[in-house]
This record gives C-alpha cells, structure tokens and sequence, in this order.
C-alpha cells in the first residue's frame, strides 16, 4: 500500500481511484439527464463493462485501483462518518421535517454497504420507508420524483479531490448536481484507515475549483482552468492555499470558455510526457495564462501571457511539444468533443485514451506516445474520458 503523493500528471502512476458505474446511472431518464448533467442516456450494463476494462488495463500496467463505492463503505464503518454522510444526503428543506427525520433514522440503521448504495444511486419518494403517506411533501411529489438526488458524475473521481504533493484537495464543485460528491469523498479522507495521515490542500466549502482544471504541469508548477466551473476566486484561493503549503512556487490561472464541450481545463488540453500535450488546436494560440506567484505573504499577479509560453518557461524548458487533436479542424472539433483531448498518462509517454479518436490516437502516436486504447462509447455519455474518470492518488516522482 503506497503512501498518497502526487507530483506530476505523467510519472509512472501507482495508485488510482475509480468509480464503477451503478443505480445511478440507472435512474437518468430523457426527463432528468439534463439537470443531471448527461448529454444521453447510457446502457448501463455497457457502461460497466466498459469501466471494467478500463480498470484492467490500468491493473495489466501495475497500477493498484481503489474502487469509490468501497473506499465509501468502509470509511462507513467509522460512526462520525456515518452521521456525516446522513446529515449531507438528507436536506430538510427539501423533504420537510418529518420525511427527514424518518428517512434519517433508515438510513442510519443500514449496513455500510446498503448505505454507501443509497447515498450513491439516491433514492425516490417511492422508495422511502413506509408510514409516511399523510405526507404533504409524498403526497405532492411523483413516486420517481428523488428524495434523495443521484449522483451519476460520480463516475468522473478527478473533479471531487486533487492530490498535490502529499495532501489532497477536497474540489467545491460548482453546479448543483455535483455538490454532494465532494461531501462523500471528503468523509473518505477524513475517515478511511489508508488515507489516515492525508493533510488537506482545499476544502470542499470554499470557492469552486473542480480537478478537471487542475494540471500538475511540473513539480512546483500548476494551471488551474478558469471557466465553467472553476472560479477566478476558487483559482486563487486555491493558488493562494498551495503558495502557503509550499506545493507550487508558480500556478497559471488559464481563461477557458464558458460551454458544455469546454468545461474544464483537460477537455482541451492534458499531458502525455514530461515535456508535451495533446490540445486542441482551436485554442493553441489563443490560451492564455494569468501567472501567480507568492510574494510577501499575498501572491503578484503578471500576465496574460501566452499559455504555452508561460508553461514552458515556468517548468524550465525551452517549449512544450504541442500534438495536435484530430487532422482537420472538423476532425479536430469532433474528437475534442469525444474527449480526445482527455488522456490518461500511467507513465512518461504513455496514456490511456477512447479508441473511438482514431486521428488524434494517431498523432499521438506519430510523436512516439504509447496509447493504450479503451471503449468509451457509453462511459462518454456524460462528456468525460480517462482523465476524468481516475483521480490518480500516487505517482511515483519523476
């Protein structure tokens, strides 16, 4: 069992947290997917077989898997965790006082494992415990109307925690439909025995900043995307955090478009070796970066700046070798939006990447980079590829 450390997006990795797909997908429906932040609804059974041979080919490379739903059951053990995860899942205001206080009092009489399932897959009006019925709240609700609100993004582990060094940062995620997650992985590493010793970098309670736009581009050098959901005060707040922890000497604050296909930082750009990234091509010349740095106790603020620059020359090296997505600009906008942009790397110059992106799989490995493909034609459903299906929580030091 390896120590939690991360440094680097590409050293070789070691230990990687996923989560295998379950009820929660089950419950998305043409009438919720889109609150629920699906573009389709995934044949759930394909999905999982799809996640289980993500998962094998990481384990076929030495790479130890942590699966959430385990991880969540057996920080369950812990009764502080438990009361935590009851108190975050139940809202009040929503269900009203009686139906809280009798769903409460289920939940809590649940083993670990039923109990990480409902706060998981949610549950509906219809499902609640019997004795209820005189309930105006139950009555005015449909049956399939959610009592407790699935958690379907679960699946993408890279937004809810980033770990930079030795600590972990627990992301505040910044839309409604995601807000809990960060509830059930921060009692993970508050509660479960492996992570014991973890210090923390974040927390889930302060300004947005979610791990799919946080880049670990060199040790002591971080870009943090700023954009859809992560704030211009979660990026400073968060480069404000790891000046004080000593984790980052440089974070670049890099301005993304606002929209579903670029929601965070790694949908349009990831690093596939210690010296070059896979990017869209759309937005190579045109990303710039803010560069944060500490000074006397606050931080100095210079910039825009080229991304591509400020990158480079912050990580100590002439340039940064750009492959780009996809042959053709119609090729290109059509594997960004299938996540070709959003690789995996288990090693310097070798990634995981959705096999569906043939020309930018291609490029990648025209410039020597290893590209261990995997079937994403339904884990893709919710706009994601194998960055943001992994939170990497050990990598070996480059």
């Amino acid at each position: 069992m390896s120590e939690p450390q991360v440094r680097s997006e590409v050293g070789p990795l070691r230990t990687v947290v996923l989560h295998r797909p379950g009820t929660e997908l089950k419950r998305l429906t043409p009438r919720n997917s889109d609150q629920l932040l699906f573009d389709a609804i995934p044949w759930v059974d394909r999905a999982q077989r799809e996640h289980d041979a993500f998962a094998e080919v990481l384990r076929g490379r030495g790479v130890e898997v942590l699966l959430l739903r385990d991880l969540l059951a057996e920080a369950l053990a812990d009764e502080r965790a438990r009361a935590a995860a009851v108190l975050a899942a139940v809202d009040e205001l929503r269900v009203g006082t009686d139906i809280a206080d009798a769903l409460s009092s289920h939940l809590a009489g649940r083993d670990d494992a039923a109990l990480a399932e409902v706060l998981i897959g949610g549950m509906t009006f219809e499902e609640l415990p019997a004795g209820e019925g005189r309930s105006l709240v139950r009555r005015m609700h449909h049956p399939h109307d959610f009592a407790i609100e699935p958690l379907p993004n679960l699946l993408f582990t890279r937004d809810s925690s980033i770990w930079v060094g030795e600590r972990v940062a627990v992301g505040s995620l910044a839309l409604p439909a995601r807000r809990r997650e960060a509830a059930l992985t921060d009692l993970i590493y508050a509660y479960h025995p492996r992570f014991a010793h973890a210090g923390r970098a974040y927390g889930a309670h302060s300004a947005p900043v979610e791990g799919g736009d946080v880049l670990l581009l060199d040790p002591g050098v971080v870009a943090v995307g700023v954009g859809e959901r992560t704030t211009p005060a979660g990026a400073e707040s968060f480069a404000r955090s790891l000046f004080a922890d000593d984790l980052a000497h440089t974070v670049l604050a890099v301005p993304i478009a606002q929209a579903r296909a670029s929601m965070h930082l790694d949908t349009v750009c990831t690093m596939v070796d210690r010296d070059a990234v896979v990017m869209y091509p759309a937005v190579q010349h045109s990303l710039q970066a803010y560069v944060l740095r500490p000074q006397d106790g606050g931080i100095d603020v210079a910039g825009p700046e080229p991304f591509l620059t400020a990158a480079a020359e912050a990580m100590g090296i002439d340039a940064l070798r750009v492959i780009d997505t996809g042959l053709d600009p119609v090729t290109a906008e059509r594997e960004q939006w299938e996540d070709g942009n959003n690789t995996l790397a288990v090693a310097p110059g070798v990634v995981v990447a959705y096999e569906r992106n043939v020309e930018t799989n291609a490029r990648l490995e025209e410039a020597g980079i290893e590209v261990l493909r995997i079937d994403g034609s339904e884990l893709g459903t919710g706009r994601g590829g194998p960055r943001c299906m992994s939170c990497p929580t050990h990598r070996d030091a480059l």
